[in-house]
């Protein structure tokens, strides 16, 4: 961090680095893989049958099912593993994804989100906050499936 820049991140801020979301339990359906085949234009036939989830089946599944008006301002859903931020303008940071395993209809998931890191950096137009979340996607018996690892920033 420069010398000009001020630090944004307050101890409270900080402490929020190792919390953790309650746990999702999801269970895969056939019908729940066939529609998002659909919906995102799937060609293969494992996807359009419900065998196999296809790539990003799984993107957005720790958020939590809300109506729309109980979105905030930028469309987002409110999420417990949001830090009270001094920047509020929200975007996507990126996104890694890590497979173990395919996906397939009837595996029953367990979804752990955590917040990994946050950090201040200089942009162009000013100071922005990272928030660095790791979501972990573990089986019935305990195996790994997929680590995702998501970032949002603040400015």
């Amino acid at each position: 961090m420069s010398l000009s820049m001020p630090d944004l991140l307050s101890n409270e801020i900080r402490s929020w680095i190792g919390r953790v979301a309650p746990p999702i339990r999801l269970e895969v359906s056939r019908r729940d893989i066939i529609k998002y085949s659909i919906a995102t234009e799937q060609t293969k036939k494992i996807h359009l049958e419900g065998d196999i989830a296809p790539p990003m089946f799984l993107f957005g599944t720790d958020k939590p099912l809300v109506s729309i008006s109980d979105l905030t301002k930028d469309g987002l859903a409110k999420d417990i593993l949001t830090p009270p931020l001094p920047l509020k303008k929200v975007m996507a940071g990126g996104i890694r994804q890590k497979y173990f395993r395919e996906i397939r209809a009837g595996d029953k998931l367990l979804i752990q989100k955590k917040i990994a890191d946050i950090y201040q950096k200089e942009g162009k137009s000013g100071p922005l906050i990272f928030v660095v979340y790791n979501i972990s996607i573990q089986d019935e018996n305990g195996s790994v499936v997929m680590e995702i690892t998501q970032s949002r920033i603040n400015r």
